[in-house]
Order: structure tokens, then sequence, then C-alpha cells
């Protein structure tokens, strides 16, 4: 079931959306070769917590931490550790989520560790443009699948693939709610986007091919040709003025 939501309503996600906004910018500073993933994780928490929020994927079907912390050929779902470091070259996706006031905020980006190759850096330029193309598509009158197609047609016109396996997703009062949102598809299919209707835009592009698979833990997904991927995510509410981004800290 799809939950349609009220102003009101977008505006406490739009709350807890600017504390996920802050947390990730909080962390840009820590975000260098050396810095241990369970650092950020920890910084990250006590930010939330200072802030009278709760991070929402901590336990979240079992999830031990609060980010998702993702290295280079990890698409998403990485577990920070004591044992991984960033190192000098890495690209790194950090996925945040907050609940305040019994609303969920979520967003990812992908940083730069240090010096990285053009090759990872052009791989993120092109996820991020992917992102807001997707976005542009996230008006009233618009189907569903026409996001995914501005992604998709981008990222692959860049010369990358697009991970069919994960997916956006509606969010609310439940981290993932009704419609789940691909990131690829042709135009014109599934739900017309209306009033009130609020997802996470998040697209995974590949470096090399689009399959994927998950490492023993159950969690990390990984690119089955161990090249790098990229991610990022906004929280977006369809409005009648158009997308508003309820993750952009504003």
């Amino acid at each position: 079931m799809i939950y349609y939501k009220s102003a009101e309503n977008i505006e406490f996600m739009k709350a807890a959306g600017k504390i996920v906004h802050d947390t990730l910018c909080m962390l840009e500073s820590w975000i260098l070769p050396g810095v241990n993933s369970l650092k950020l994780d920890e910084l990250a928490e006590e930010y939330i917590r200072s802030h009278h929020a709760v991070p929402s994927f901590k336990g979240y079907s079992g999830f031990p931490a609060t980010l998702c912390i993702s290295r280079n050929e990890e698409v998403v779902h990485g577990i920070p550790n004591k044992k991984t470091n960033l190192h000098d070259g890495d690209i790194v996706s950090i996925d945040c989520g907050t609940l305040l006031n019994g609303y969920h905020g979520d967003h990812a980006r992908t940083y730069a560790v240090g010096n990285v190759s053009s090759e990872k850096q052009r791989l993120m330029d092109v996820t991020k443009q992917s992102l807001a193309l997707g976005i542009e598509k996230a008006v009233i009158g618009n189907h569903l699948s026409d996001i995914g197609h501005a992604v998709q047609t981008y990222a692959e016109s860049q010369g990358y693939s697009v991970v069919r396996e994960l997916v956006g997703h509606g969010i609310g009062q439940r981290l993932h709610e009704d419609p789940q949102v691909p990131n690829y598809g042709k135009e014109g299919r599934g739900i017309i986007l209306k009033e009130g209707l609020v997802i996470a835009i998040e697209p995974m592009v590949n470096m090399g091919k689009a399959g994927v698979r998950t490492l023993s833990d159950g969690w990390t997904i990984v690119t089955r040709d161990r090249k790098p991927s990229a991610h990022f995510e906004h929280t977006i509410a369809i409005t009648t003025s158009g997308p508003k981004i309820l993750t952009s800290g504003m």
C-alpha cells in the first residue's frame, strides 16, 4: 500500500532529513586515509542522538550499525568494523537514515578518500548527475518509471551500468514503504506520481557490469566483476511546486 503524506507529514520528514544531511556533512572532514569505518559510525550515532533522533538502520532487520559504509567494489550495505580503514584512492559510499517524530529520512553520498583516480571521480560525478536527472522527473503526472528511465539512460550513455537487484523505495513512518523505485526501465510505466508521495531515489552505478552478489556477512553487496560502484540518494516529496528534496539541509 502507498501512503501519501500531508504537508505536515512532509515537514516532519524534512526535519528528519536535515539531521541525515547534517550528519553526512559533519563526517566529511573525517573522510581521510587511515580513518577507521567504525569510528565514522560512532561519530554519526553520537551526532544523531545528540539531535534527539534515532539511527534508522541500527537494528533494522538485524543490521548492526548506524551507517552503511561501502568502499570501492562494495555497492551498498557495508558494515562498519574495527578492521576496515579508509585508504588513499578509495571511494566510499556512506548511507544514513534517521527517525525523528515518527518519520524517517534517508540519504547517501559517495566520497573520495584522498587522491582518487580520474576514472573513479568520473564514476561519482556521473552517478550524482543521474540522481539529479531522476529527481527532475519526480513531478505530478509523470509515471514512476520515468525516474528510473532518466537514471539508466544517462548512466549507460556515459559507459556505465545500473544495478538491477537493488532499488529506491517509498519512505515515511516506515523506512521502506511502497512503491519500489527502480533505477532503470521504460518511460510511461508504473503508477502516476501524485502530490504527497515521498520516495527515496538512489542510483547505484557500476564502472563495470551490472551484476552484484552478497558477501558471507549477509549484508555487504559487491560488484561481481569487483569494479568500483558509486551510490547517491535523496529523499524526495512530490509537490505541486515540483520535487522537494527533504535531505538537502535547507
